[in-house]
């Protein structure tokens, strides 16, 4: 089953903590000095901050996969939405390691398809971050849309 995922990078962990145990009801699964994250089923959704110095926001989307079977048909959608996949099998990022897929939408969001292993004492091994980044997301570049009218009506010509 999958589950969605979402990445925040935050400027005060022990606020949004705060913030996100009441917001979610619920305390989360995960936290460490520079990391949180919640496992909740109801929306069932992967939700986790860190602080760690990337620019505050979502710093990336994702679906979390049960198994590898779930992660290549998510790997298919990815190419079928002609997003340039990057691949990242055995991937330490987070607290977790992985196999994983990266693309970036049109509007230049990276998303992140995932089936997690095992979980790591380490943020990314201690591996360094790119500064852009509060997690591991790969450089990629946004999907370049073909955009095909569906119609022939121009602008203004009232036939649309």
């Amino acid at each position: 089953m999958k589950r969605f995922h979402v990445h925040v990078a935050v400027e005060d962990l022990a606020h949004s903590l705060q913030f996100y145990s009441a917001m979610f009801g619920a305390e989360p699964s995960v936290v460490k000095s520079d990391y949180a994250k919640w496992m909740l089923e109801d929306p069932r959704i992967n939700f986790a901050i860190s602080q760690r110095g990337a620019a505050v926001g979502v710093d990336h989307l994702g679906i979390q996969v049960d198994n590898a079977e779930e992660l290549v048909a998510l790997q298919a959608q990815f190419k079928a939405a002609d997003a340039a996949a990057v691949s990242e099998p055995g991937m330490a990022c987070c607290y977790s390691e992985s196999d994983k897929h990266w693309a970036r939408d049109p509007s230049g969001i990276a998303w992140e398809g995932y089936h997690t292993l095992a979980t790591i004492p380490t943020f990314n091994r201690g591996e360094a971050l790119a500064e852009s980044s509060a997690c591991c997301t790969p450089a990629l570049q946004p999907v370049a849309m073909k955009i095909t009218p569906k119609n022939s009506c121009a602008p203004g010509s009232g036939c649309c």
